[in-house]
């Protein structure tokens, strides 16, 4: 049986433009490209670090689907 791994449900909420390179390439890590773009990413110490770093730019919830090999 697979273990149960919470996920994290990540979308870019203001554009990039205007924004240093470093807090650019952070979203471009996390999978995020433009705008209104929503990826799901484990719920780890990396993942809520790069979260942490550019918050101002995101909204993020616990996703509902949490089913990870």
């Amino acid at each position: 049986m697979p273990k149960k791994k919470s996920m994290l449900k990540i979308t870019q909420i203001r554009s990039k433009i205007g924004y240093k390179p470093k807090a650019r390439a952070t979203l471009e890590a996390l999978g995020l490209r433009k705008i209104r773009q929503t990826v799901e990413l484990p719920d780890i110490p990396s993942v809520r670090g790069m979260i942490k770093k550019i918050e101002y730019l995101l909204k993020v919830e616990k996703s509902q689907s949490n089913w990870v090999n």
